[in-house]
């Protein structure tokens, strides 16, 4: 019996259909991802400084790689049915020691050699999981087999470098080298990974539900949005001492530019390119959801981070009883803050501009008033440096709003308007299960 019979009991793999949404079991997962934010998040919050942002962007970019390749497979297979999610629970465990591993996948040998060789195993784990997946999918299929046998020397090569980078550095004689080599071979990983996927191309491949893909994207960057708020929340000592007025005023503001941000993508941005991806077919489809979707939101994503990082160093300021609320903030706090906010708007607007073929300037006008207030707020008191952040960004969306009412007016329409037929549709569809069988009396 074997492996066919565990997976006739459980079932077989559910392929996705062209209207499919993000089911729960995806959500699940992304929990892990979630929780890996927070810990690259979390191990560079202890020390910033240049060579621990390297390595937490390093980290970041292999561990999205890893998310576009779970997206990929997301789109092809329901991911809660069948045999899938014993499969996918064993990708989340290694996902989980994966983040669990990553404050000491850089450490030097002589501290920690464990820790960089349980990142790159757990690591391995997850893409080999990935990989099974995959060929069962395409099992059937020459073509995509073909395809996705050019994918293959990234996914060897990426992960022998992982365990190269692992194993090398504790036998370099001289210390001051071994540091040096493992984040040159992780940065190789990232050039390769990200090289592949514009290289090999697109030719075999197919985004089957366009709403599912945008779906499970923004639901990434929302949830990152939120992990922001935890980080700031739990790195900045608030917990476990009495709340101070310029404490309060200081969380109440980080909702508010995050809020601020938030809208920033989806009022209408993120509705518009879900809309433009619904409309392209074929390979245009598909070479649109790469760009736009699996690699511009990785800037977003790390501008995230960057301003959860210089928020968080604020918010520890103002609410430490012993410093005074007047007390300028210390660098880096006010770059990662202002900067992490320009390369999420700049993602934000590569993305705007992939997939809409469009730039506003209202976006253009705030990256130059955010570099601006950078000298700015490196003088300002912390609470007085925020308010400055949250005053340009919820201006950008005040602007927006009364600038472009007219078109913002006419998309929600369309949306509205698509949701309803689309409604109406599943309850026409789902009454028919109430109507009697051939040949049945009717009540």
């Amino acid at each position: 019996m074997g492996g066919d019979g565990w997976r006739k009991r459980l079932g077989p793999a559910v392929p996705i259909a062209p209207g499919a949404r993000v089911d729960r079991f995806e959500v699940f997962f992304d929990l892990v991802f979630v929780f890996s934010f927070f810990i690259i998040t979390r191990a560079t919050a202890t020390d910033i400084n240049s060579t621990n942002l390297l390595h937490a962007l390093l980290v970041l970019a292999v561990l999205w790689w890893c998310w576009v390749v779970h997206s990929v497979v997301a789109t092809r297979i329901r991911l809660g049915e069948g045999f899938v999610p014993v499969l996918m629970v064993v990708g989340m465990a290694a996902l989980f020691t994966f983040a669990l591993a990553l404050p000491q996948a850089f450490r030097t040998p002589e501290k920690n050699a464990a820790g960089p060789m349980v990142a790159a195993l757990s690591y391995v784990v997850i893409r080999v999981v990935h990989l099974a997946l995959y060929l069962h999918i395409v099992r059937d299929n020459p073509r995509e087999r073909k395809q996705l046998l050019r994918f293959g020397p990234e996914l060897v090569i990426s992960t022998g470098l992982l365990l190269v980078a692992a194993l090398l550095p504790p036998q370099i004689a001289d210390t001051g080298w071994a540091g040096p080599t493992r984040d040159g071979l992780w940065a190789v990983v990232v050039l390769l990974q990200y090289g592949t996927g514009q290289f090999v191309g697109t030719w075999g491949w197919n985004v089957t539900s366009a709403e599912h893909w945008t779906e499970r994207y923004d639901l990434i960057l929302i949830i990152a949005l939120g992990e922001s708020v935890i980080s700031v929340g739990v790195g900045s000592n608030l917990l476990g001492q009495p709340p101070t007025w310029p404490a309060v005023a200081a969380a109440i503001l980080g909702i508010v530019f995050t809020a601020a941000l938030w809208w920033v993508h989806y009022d209408w941005v993120g509705p518009a390119a879900r809309i433009a991806l619904h409309a392209a077919k074929g390979q245009p489809r598909v070479r649109m959801a790469r760009d736009a979707y699996a690699y511009l939101y990785l800037p977003m994503i790390a501008g995230i981070i960057m301003f959860a990082l210089g928020a968080e160093r604020i918010v520890h300021m103002i609410a430490d009883p012993h410093v005074g609320p007047e007390v300028q903030v210390h660098p880096p706090a006010v770059p990662l803050l202002f900067g992490g906010v320009m390369v999420y708007l700049c993602g934000n607007m590569l993305f705007q501009l992939r997939t809409l073929h469009t730039v506003t300037w209202t976006r253009v006008g705030t990256l130059l008033a955010l570099a601006a207030g950078i000298p700015i707020g490196d003088r300002l008191p912390g609470l007085a440096t925020l308010g400055l952040l949250t005053a340009i960004c919820v201006g950008l969306v005040a602007v927006e709003v009364v600038a472009f009412a007219e078109s913002r007016d006419a998309l929600h329409q369309l949306v509205v308007h698509e949701r309803t037929s689309h409604e109406q549709y599943e309850s026409g569809w789902r009454a028919r299960w109430n109507e009697p069988e051939p040949g049945e009396p009717s009540t």
